[in-house]
């Protein structure tokens, strides 16, 4: 793990994996809410869903997604693609359901703020994919440089 990326991904880990376990334990009232949004906005996937599973589901995604970005093993590129993934899908529901927005479509009402704000796991998780994948393709190109130095060297004629 590269350290600037430690501050993104201890703060976003710890944020959704606290998120996830505390819906490990969802009533039934909190499930048909989380399925109900979740049902309204992606309704070809989640609508003939029980809320109970649903809401495991749920919890399971983001315990995954918080342990991923807070173990240093997990590369920058995986981390960031699971919470771009994550990000996308809460900015989808903002988009989808009309009473988050204003009249524009864009700005958040008073009931899309919490939502809006998710905004931040899309831009962090792009920020780490692109600097995973930036990095990948570097050490990649350097690696590539040397072998074609060292092939070079190899076939190069030494002189007396």
């Amino acid at each position: 793990m590269h350290p600037t990326h430690v501050p993104l991904r201890l703060a976003t880990g710890a944020y959704i994996l606290n998120s996830g376990i505390s819906k490990l334990g969802a009533d039934e009232g909190t499930a048909q809410y989380l399925h109900g949004a979740a049902a309204s906005t992606y309704p070809a996937v989640f609508k003939d869903m029980e809320p109970k599973k649903f809401a495991k589901l749920l919890a399971y995604s983001e315990i995954g997604v918080g342990a991923a970005l807070l173990s240093p093993m997990v590369p920058a590129a995986v981390a960031g693609a699971a919470l771009t993934g994550f990000g996308a899908s809460l900015m989808g529901m903002y988009f989808r359901t009309p009473s988050m927005t204003l009249s524009d479509g864009i700005r958040p009402s008073q009931e899309g703020i919490a939502l809006a704000k998710d905004a931040w796991m899309v831009g962090g998780g792009l920020t780490l994919l692109t600097q995973g994948l930036w990095g990948t393709a570097k050490s990649n190109a350097k690696a590539g440089v040397k072998k074609s130095k060292k092939a070079v060297r190899r076939v190069t004629p030494r002189r007396s």
